[in-house]
């Protein structure tokens, strides 16, 4: 006695598995024809958030408020956030460093032929790890921000406060 077959979906066009998963659309979800059919959250309850975007937030809250102050000096600032550091073996004065650690990076402009903006770079992880909480680290942000923003405009870091 044979086994019965198992009768699988024709996958040419047209036919009814493809049609009923849409185009570029796999026409099962898995082997048993499940998988996740909607969000996970009610619509009623935030979704959570990642480090790297509560990180973002904070950073783009300060820039937001030095903006609002300072539109015309900060009109072509870049502002960025990178994981960790480069590794460089020496950095320079542009670097706003704890110890040995860079946490920021001022690059000034270069103007000329490719024109460069000033670009402020901020690096997550060795904040995050100075920070104790969230309060913290948004006062870190802050901080080192502003440093980076007075050392770009030439001015005391008590003055953007």
């Amino acid at each position: 006695m044979t086994s019965p077959e198992r009768r699988r979906p024709d996958p040419r066009p047209g036919t009814e598995a493809t049609r009923a998963a849409g185009p570029g659309r796999p026409a099962r979800r898995d082997r048993h024809g499940r998988g996740l059919r909607g969000r996970l959250v009610p619509a009623t309850v935030p979704l959570s958030r990642t480090k790297a975007e509560i990180f973002d937030d904070l950073v783009l809250d300060t820039v937001e408020t030095l903006e609002r102050r300072y539109a015309k000096e900060l009109a072509g600032v870049e502002f960025a956030v990178e994981d960790v550091p480069p590794e460089l073996n020496v950095y320079d004065s542009d670097v706003l460093e704890d110890g040995e650690v860079p946490l920021a990076r001022l690059l000034p402009g270069r103007p000329g032929r490719q024109e460069l903006p000033p670009r402020i770079v901020l690096y997550r992880r060795p904040l995050e790890f100075r920070a104790m909480d969230r309060e913290d680290l948004a006062d870190l942000v802050h901080d080192v921000i502003i440093e980076q923003v007075a050392n770009l405009l030439g001015v005391d870091p008590d003055e953007l406060s």
